[in-house]
């Protein structure tokens, strides 16, 4: 008889050891998924909060384009937005216009729409015009109070950088060539 009843302990403790086992894999099973599904949720808000962030640039650039659009067409509000003295309105209106190019040119590339590479290639174009070579230059002190690791700041040594390709390279018929292309 004592052999039954330590048969029966036995086999009592081995079903429950069976049930621990399974509710603590049940248990693992259960935490794994809460985690997955709250990465799943976090990274969910990440994108969403992205989205949001591209949105807000997206109305920004419309309204600040919208702005530029208005000082072109008028030269009394065109000298609201210019802190140099331009020679002639003309002038000022290519330099707005100038702006209105390379401020799109940027926003494509933060936005996601064009990588470094073809920013640059962008900018390379523009910088063969008189007109934007003439915008640079007289814009230059708004560009020095950029820090040298902004985006920004990258990007205008970039320009300087294409400029001074340009020049380097004279009159050449393959200057769609000229600079060296970033790397991201």
């Amino acid at each position: 008889m004592t052999t039954r009843k330590t048969g029966r302990k036995r086999g009592l403790g081995s079903a429950a050891t069976v049930g621990l086992a399974f509710a603590a894999g049940a248990l693992a099973a259960w935490t794994t998924r809460q985690r997955q599904y709250l990465e799943l949720r976090l990274r969910l808000a990440q994108a969403e909060q992205a989205e949001n962030h591209r949105a807000s640039l997206v109305d920004y650039q419309r309204l600040q384009l919208g702005l530029l659009e208005r000082a072109i067409d008028d030269p009394e509000l065109a000298v609201v937005l210019s802190t140099f003295e331009a020679e002639s309105p003309t002038l000022l209106r290519q330099h707005l216009f100038a702006n209105a190019l390379y401020s799109n040119a940027l926003f494509g590339y933060r936005i996601g729409v064009a990588t470094l590479e073809e920013l640059h290639g962008h900018l390379r174009v523009l910088c063969r015009s008189a007109p934007f070579r003439r915008y640079w230059e007289n814009t230059r002190p708004h560009r020095a109070s950029l820090k040298e690791d902004s985006e920004e700041g990258r990007i205008g040594r970039m320009v300087d950088t294409l400029i001074h390709d340009l020049d380097e390279a004279g009159d050449t018929e393959e200057w769609w060539v000229v600079g060296e292309p970033p790397t991201e």
